[in-house]
């Protein structure tokens, strides 16, 4: 019997294992926290399209990078582009969700970030460097990544990857936003702990910073993180949009935010599981 209430499939890989996270323990707290405004079922992101259709909002967090399983996601995006379902975050983000090619278009395209490159043969296009951060087009949580010196760079099999100089940076900076209002930020005081990280009070150039990609990618209903870093001139460049299931350190930021956090996200999918789906 349906309680009346919107219902939420909320996707997510408990046991996934990342480098200084525990994925499970922020997913177990927000699951809790939205059973408040909603009835909420968890599954594994395998399982996802076979029960989506029986829910009103799908909400994918953090399910773990989609390289690990590539048809079963194919499966869900189809059937959720074709059905029409309502996924938090909606699939139409140019950003992570779509690879990593944007990076190089951006680039090309004179926005602030990380000077990228796709190939050997563009190498005259980014600044010398004692050394080049080369990763996949489609990789995550730094599966694939490599750090190589100028010399061993030329001998690299180039096809999918991206190539970028190892910029000097004193902090890396994330900013977190939900239906791309801002909500929140956190940095990094030292680049080589990158989740050791405490709240940032950002200033409006750095808001303008971070808004300028969240208005690029579009995107409607959804998370997104913002990640940056600050170079040793004192520039903000973009090093990552996450646009499908980022990571949220909720555990990093103070009870009040955490808090306001929850409502904003239990108003947005409100809001979404309100809309009208194509046919009805």
């Amino acid at each position: 019997m349906s309680s009346g209430r919107p219902s939420v499939l909320f996707v997510t890989d408990l046991s996934y294992e990342a480098r200084g996270r525990r994925y499970c323990d922020e997913d177990i707290y927000l699951s809790s926290q939205l059973r408040e405004a909603f009835d909420v079922a968890l599954c594994h992101p395998r399982d996802a399209q076979a029960l989506m259709d029986r829910f009103d909002v799908v909400l994918v967090r953090n399910s773990g990078p989609v390289i690990y399983y590539p048809e079963q996601y194919r499966a869900f995006r189809d059937h959720a582009l074709a059905t029409g379902a309502r996924v938090f975050n909606e699939l139409t983000g140019k950003a992570d969700m779509a690879g990593k090619q944007y990076l190089v278009d951006l680039c090309r395209a004179g926005y602030p970030v990380v000077p990228t490159v796709e190939g050997v043969d563009d190498l005259d296009r980014l600044p010398q460097s004692d050394a080049y951060v080369v990763k996949p087009k489609f990789g995550a949580d730094s599966v694939g990544l490599r750090i190589l010196d100028p010399t061993q760079l030329r001998g690299i099999d180039d096809r999918d990857v991206l190539i970028q100089p190892h910029v000097a940076i004193d902090y890396e900076v994330s900013f977190y936003f939900i239906d791309r209002t801002f909500e929140y930020a956190l940095y990094t005081p030292d680049p080589a702990q990158r989740w050791q990280l405490r709240a940032y009070e950002p200033t409006q150039a750095d808001l303008d910073f971070a808004q300028r990609f969240i208005d690029w990618n579009g995107m409607r209903h959804g998370i997104q993180r913002v990640d940056a870093c600050r170079t040793a001139e004192g520039t903000l460049l973009l090093v990552e949009l996450e646009d499908l299931n980022p990571y949220l350190s909720l555990d990093s930021i103070s009870e009040q935010r955490r808090l306001r956090f929850v409502r904003q996200l239990t108003g947005a999918l409100s809001e979404l599981a309100a809309t009208d789906l194509p046919g009805r």
